[in-house]
């Protein structure tokens, strides 16, 4: 499995989505006056989002690019959601794509939608709510200059923290306004907060549990009579705007709740989840994966990644057995990120001993499976009563998941033949910092084991390759208690159990 090349990937959309580029010029339009003549109309954002979702739709096209595995799950429920004009909340563990859902939402907004220029708040040229645009426009009528905004401009994100205002969210008098002479009874003393400044577009909160309740109580009107209210002010913006958040499941998240009335106010909950099966996870990790010399040429003065597809398997089934142990606390999740870092820190285990050996090529090994400790532990949770026991835990999974792989991809034909191969003299030392060469006799030395490694490396004669199979079919042997292993680090020597 090379590196793959995201320049032409057909998923290349998944790590590097940018909704900011302009496919088109914006319209050549800045009167309200052009703007009659040109025909156009204004919709609410929810007919907007219904109109392109339903094209998407008829298309076959997803809604959301670059998201595997909710296909037959969330995906649909988004579909609805957003056929409905619903606002959303995904709730779900951490590393299960609710804020890439979220901003892939921007992509069914219309490219460029025109305002009033110079306005806070998205003004509609046609039906303007602040008092700067309509008293711009009853100044100048059909000659009111317009501008255009950009979709990525019409979306906002506020991570929810615990000392997060309504002056944050809704707005505020500004007291700099105040002191240039404005009454403080004048509306254009007003500081818009996030909120309204996204009006005619998306507004998204992550976390929302962690919103203190007094603070969510304000976004209360916003869903349901789609207006704010500003302190001070006898005021009401009537907001066109899509209100969709994220929040962890109410039994892990103990920083706070979301309150009842504003649940009650989201047209649709919908649950996320971990990739299903450890095919999904892999091409998740090989698509994220930020890899030294990635591409297939590699990058000039590193060596060229290849990673077998039993080693890549590996590394995504011990995620998935993760996520079934005992020993993890399964109620903070698991997240997909670890089989990311364990996937990036397999390569860069295997290049680091590529440049050390001046090697052209990096093939990870079963040996660079002890340096996924290092990125494995920092994101699970270990429940156990005994000190120093993580270490043991995670190597237990890893061999777990080496041995799943190896009873999937390796059928000996003639087990007898090749256990019967390790005489008492013969001996196979394996480690991390062993040059590929290292492994060059080792199947003149054990015939028997030929075949069963041609077919994991499925005919390659890749010397590296070559040596990434000898590893992982001595562990599997290993591990189906054929061979005897004596470790030390990632240092492991093999003998026959005579």
């Amino acid at each position: 499995m090379t590196a793959p090349d995201r320049s032409d990937h057909p998923e290349a959309p998944l790590g590097s989505l940018d909704l900011s580029t302009r496919l088109t010029p914006p319209p050549d339009i800045t009167t309200l006056g052009r703007l009659h003549q040109a025909g156009w109309s204004s919709i609410p954002v929810a007919e907007e989002i219904r109109r392109n979702a339903s094209a998407r739709i008829a298309a076959g096209q997803p809604l959301v690019s670059g998201v595997l595995g909710f296909e037959d799950t969330v995906l649909p429920q988004l579909e609805n959601a957003m056929l409905a004009g619903h606002d959303v909340i995904l709730l779900g563990e951490r590393g299960q794509a609710k804020t890439r859902i979220i901003r892939s939402l921007v992509g069914l907004l219309d490219e460029w939608l025109p305002i009033v220029a110079h306005s806070e708040i998205n003004d509609d040229p046609f039906h303007p709510i602040s008092r700067f645009a309509k008293d711009l426009l009853a100044e100048a009528g059909d000659d009111l200059p317009v501008s255009w905004v950009h979709r990525s401009e019409r979306y906002g994100e506020k991570l929810a923290t615990p000392d997060t205002s309504i002056a944050d969210l809704i707005g505020e008098v500004d007291p700099i306004r105040v002191a240039e002479g404005r009454y403080l009874s004048d509306e254009l003393t007003i500081h818009y907060g996030l909120v309204p400044r996204l009006n005619r577009g998306i507004f998204a909160v992550n976390e929302l549990p962690d919103l203190a309740e007094r603070i969510q109580v304000g976004l209360l009107n916003v869903l349901e009579e789609r207006d704010v209210q500003i302190r001070g002010h006898r005021v009401r913006l009537p907001l066109d705007i899509m209100l969709v958040a994220t929040a962890n499941p109410e039994d892990y998240t103990n920083r706070g709740r979301i309150i009842t009335p504003l649940k009650d106010r989201f047209g649709a909950q919908i649950r996320t989840h971990y990739p299903p099966d450890a095919a999904t996870e892999l091409r998740i990790a090989v698509l994220e994966a930020d890899l030294p010399g990635d591409g297939a040429m590699g990058t000039p003065g590193r060596p060229r990644v290849e990673v077998p597809e039993f080693m890549a398997e590996v590394v995504a089934e011990l995620s998935q057995l993760a996520r079934e142990s005992p020993h993890l606390n399964q109620r903070s999740g698991v997240s997909v990120r670890l089989t990311i870092a364990n996937y990036e820190t397999l390569v860069a285990n295997a290049t680091r001993r590529a440049l050390r050996n001046g090697e052209s090529e990096a093939v990870p090994r079963i040996s660079d499976l002890q340096a996924l400790v290092s990125s494995t532990q920092g994101k699970v949770e270990i429940e156990s009563l005994e000190e120093g026991r993580e270490e043991a835990i995670l190597s237990h999974l890893v061999s777990a998941a080496v041995l799943l792989v190896f009873r999937r991809r390796v059928h000996l034909a003639d087990p007898q033949a090749v256990v019967g191969a390790f005489t008492a003299d013969t001996v196979v030392h394996a480690g991390d910092d062993l040059p590929t060469s290292a492994y060059e006799g080792t199947l003149t030395q054990l015939p028997a084991l030929s075949a069963p490694v041609l077919s994991l490396t499925g005919g390659s004669e890749d010397p590296g390759v070559v040596a990434s199979a000898v590893e992982f079919l001595l562990e599997g042997l290993h591990l189906t208690k054929r061979l005897n292993k004596e470790s030390a680090g990632a240092r492991a020597t093999y003998r026959g159990r005579g």
